[in-house]
Parts: structure tokens; C-alpha cells; sequence
């Protein structure tokens, strides 16, 4: 809803994109129920739809040249093992081997180099690459391109440039910053908005139970989130149509009320 304003009221297109590259855990019919949500509820997308499945070979390309860069290495570590490590930073164990019995990941080596970018929402952050990240994975065990390198090719190629999304995945911007500078494509802007969270302080995801979406109703979905997002919508507008509401949230959207807010709480009913 906050990507779609965003977009909109900055005369730009909104674009969907279905992260499927992760098969193992992709439910059959969830892209379809995904699309019908979006158009039960008026956000409409511009252009067609984007499969991430449909471009692994694009993935690979940019794996490709990583390694003729010297960049990447395989990496044959357990999970027992680096869960065994108590650290989120990896201590470049496998940076050093050269033979490698397979299955193994690829990892991106890392160097001391701090990365800066400003967020529209969430101001400047700056981290080590190599100290508060490591050498991260790019392409899985199971033969898998990660989500870092994934969505960074997705941009590239969808001529993103504007990200509008939740503030959970701001750690993961500097990682993608790092693709970048690497693969020579100029980054987008970044505007990381708060996530709403359940009473223990959880986002609200498919990992901690939370109900899908209701399909019922979706004018009150919609107050609602305008009302969460901080837009201060008029009480007459409840009861208007789904495009009245979302032509309202456009002429209305102003990001500033969620400057620095990570998360919203709030007690589903």
C-alpha cells in the first residue's frame, strides 16, 4: 500500500514482481491469490507481471561475472556449523581452500569498505561491509541464486529506480549495495518504511501464523492502512468505493509522519 502511494503520487509506475526463485518453498496457486488480492483491493500494477523464475539465467550471467573477477568462492559449511559459529559473520573459513568436494554455496568476498546510503524515511546509514556482514552467500547449495543477488539483477533489469519497502529488510540494502558497485549498474533509491508487528513485536508473516489478507471488505482493509500509514483519513471516506479510497491515498500521501518509525504496532481483531 505505501510502495503504491509512494509510486503514484510521484507520477511513477508501480511494478510487480513475484519472488519464485526460491522453489522448494513456492505453494502452488499463492502468485495467482497474490494477483487477485492486488486487484480486489485496486492496486494495479504497471506493465506485465515479472517472474523471478523466468531469469535465472540472467542470475547466472551475474554470478559468471563475479567469478572472472576472482569475487566468489564455494563454500562447503554446514548449517550445524555455522549455526555452531554463534556469529552472523561469516570468519571466512572456505576463503582459503581451493578444492572443494560439492554440494557447496558460492560466497562474495568482502572487503573493509564502509558502505553509505541516506533512506528517504529511515536517514543515513552506513556499515563495514566486511565487520557487520562478511562473505555472504550469493548462490545456494541447492544450486539456488540467493535473494541478495536475485533482486539486484531484478532492478537492474526492470529499470527500478525507486525501492519502497518494509524496514525489515534495510540491513539487507548494503549487501545489495556492495552487487552493485561490483557489477558496475547504478543503485536505486531507497525508502524503508515500518512494518506492522503483533503484540510480541513479530512482523506480521506467513513464519509466525498471521492470517493472509481478507478478500471480504477490502474498503475497511484499506482505511485502515491509511490510518496506520499515518495519513489521517477522513471518517466519510470508510464507506467509499475501493478506487475512491486509493484516488484519496494518492492525492494525499505524504511520508514524513513516518520518519524514523520502524514499526507499528497494532492488535489484529
Amino acid at each position: 500500500m505505501a510502495s503504491y502511494l509512494h509510486a503514484r503520487a510521484n507520477q511513477g509506475l508501480w511494478l510487480l514482481r513475484i519472488d519464485d526463485i526460491d522453489s522448494p518453498r513456492v505453494v502452488k496457486g499463492s502468485a495467482e491469490s497474490i494477483i487477485d488480492t492486488l486487484q480486489n483491493y485496486g492496486l494495479l500494477w504497471d506493465g506485465s507481471v515479472y517472474y523471478q523464475s523466468d531469469h535465472t539465467q540472467s542470475y547466472q550471467q551475474a554470478i559468471d561475472k563475479l567469478s572472472a573477477q576472482e569475487q566468489v568462492y564455494p563454500c562447503s559449511c554446514s548449517r550445524k556449523t555455522l549455526s555452531a559459529l554463534n556469529s552472523p559473520v561469516y570468519p571466512r573459513t572456505c576463503r582459503s581452500i581451493f578444492h572443494q568436494k560439492p554440494p557447496c554455496s558460492l560466497r562474495l568476498k568482502t572487503e573493509d569498505l564502509e558502505i553509505a546510503f541516506d533512506d528517504e524515511l529511515q536517514d543515513q546509514q552506513i556499515q563495514n561491509i566486511a565487520s557487520q556482514h562478511g562473505d555472504f552467500i550469493i548462490k545456494r547449495k541447492d544450486n539456488i541464486t540467493a535473494y541478495q543477488l536475485a533482486v539486484v539483477i531484478d532492478d537492474q533489469q526492470q529499470g527500478v529506480t525507486h525501492v519502497v519497502r518494509g524496514f525489515d529488510l534495510l540491513d539487507s540494502t548494503i549487501k545489495q549495495l556492495y552487487l552493485y558497485k561490483l557489477l558496475g549498474h547504478p543503485p536505486p533509491s531507497y525508502c524503508h518504511v515500518p512494518v506492522i508487528v503483533d503484540s510480541a513485536g513479530n512482523k506480521l508473516s506467513k513464519q509466525k501464523s498471521a492470517q493472509a489478507v481478507s478478500m471480504q471488505n477490502p474498503q475497511k482493509t484499506l482505511f485502515l492502512l491509511l490510518e496506520l500509514l499515518q495519513q489521517n483519513p477522513p471518517s466519510k471516506l470508510k464507506k467509499s468505493p475501493v478506487d475512491e479510497i486509493i484516488n484519496w491515498g494518492i492525492e494525499h500521501w505524504h511520508s514524513a509522519p513516518l520518519k524514523k518509525i520502524r514499526a507499528i504496532n497494532f492488535k489484529i481483531d
